[in-house]
C-alpha cells in the first residue's frame, strides 16, 4: 500500500485535501478513487485512508483507521556524518534511516570537498530531510529523524552532551565494537569524510570524550563506514536478529 508523508493533524472518520506532492504520486502510481493509501505525519502512528476524490490538480481522502506500528529500535544512534560530495552523502542518508538512525547532525571537517553555508547549507539541509522523509515512507518508519543544521567538527565537540557514549570510526587507538560494555541504549557515531580525519581532529575528538571503534583493519569509504557500523550496532544491541 502506498505510504505518504504529510504535516497535517490526522484522526480517524476525518477527510483532508491532499497536498500538491502527494497529488503528484497520485498520478505516477495511477491511483484512483477507491483505492487505499496509507499516511503519516511523525507522530509514530499510521492512518488508513481511501481515495474519496482525484483530480488533474486536486486529490482528497478519508481516514478510516488509525494504527499504532512499532518500527523503531531500541538502540537511539544519533549519526553525525562528515558531508560528503554529490550521491555519497545522499545514499548515507537514505540507508542510513533505513537502518534505524534516529537523528542525522552533518558536520564540516577539514577534509571535507563539500562546503556549505548560509542560503545553501539551509537549502541542502532541506533536501536531505526530504531524502529522509521518503526513506521512511519507503521503510515503514512512522517517526522522521530530523537532519539538523550544519555544523562545524570544532563547533559540535565544544557543544557535545558528554555524559553519554560518543564513538568515532577510527583505525587509530580503536577497539571493537563487542569490547563497549555495558550494552548501550542511546550512543552518538561520528564518522569522518572522504578524505579522512586529520590527526588534530582526531585528538580533539579524542579530548572530548569519544572513543575510537574499528570494524575491522580495512579502510572502509565514508558511506560504507556509516552503513557497516550502523548495521553492526543494530545487531549487537538493537533489533536485527
Amino acid at each position: 500500500m502506498p505510504r505518504f508523508y504529510l504535516t497535517a493533524p490526522l484522526a480517524p472518520q476525518t477527510s483532508l485535501d491532499l497536498p500538491d506532492n502527494i497529488i503528484r504520486h497520485i498520478h505516477v502510481l495511477r491511483l484512483n478513487t477507491g483505492d487505499a493509501i496509507t499516511l503519516f505525519n511523525g507522530d509514530g502512528k499510521e492512518y488508513l485512508a481511501q481515495i474519496s476524490e482525484v483530480g488533474k490538480r486536486h486529490a482528497s481522502c478519508r481516514i478510516t483507521q488509525e494504527i499504532t506500528a512499532h518500527r523503531e529500535s531500541p538502540l537511539n544512534i544519533q549519526l553525525i556524518q562528515a558531508i560528503s560530495s554529490g550521491e555519497r552523502m545522499d545514499f548515507t542518508l537514505q540507508k542510513s534511516v533505513e537502518l534505524g538512525v534516529s537523528r542525522i547532525q552533518p558536520i564540516i571537517s577539514e577534509r571535507c570537498v563539500v562546503r556549505l553555508s548560509g542560503e545553501r547549507a539551509d537549502k541542502r539541509v532541506q533536501r536531505w530531510q526530504d531524502i529522509v522523509i521518503a526513506a521512511c515512507e519507503q521503510s515503514g518508519r512512522n517517526f522522521v529523524p530530523a537532519v539538523l543544521p550544519i555544523m562545524s567538527l570544532k563547533d559540535y565537540l565544544a557543544q557535545m552532551p558528554r555524559d553519554e557514549l560518543h564513538l568515532l570510526m577510527s583505525l587509530n587507538r580503536a577497539t571493537t565494537l563487542r569490547d563497549i560494555s555495558p550494552a548501550p541504549q542511546k550512543l552518538h557515531l561520528m564518522i569522518g569524510p572522504e578524505g579522512g580525519w586529520t590527526a588534530a581532529e582526531e585528538q580533539s575528538a579524542f579530548d572530548a570524550g569519544f572513543q575510537a571503534i574499528t570494524l575491522g583493519q580495512r579502510v572502509l569509504r565514508t558511506e560504507t563506514a556509516s552503513l557497516a557500523a550502523i548495521a553492526a550496532m543494530q545487531t549487537l544491541w538493537g533489533d536485527f536478529v
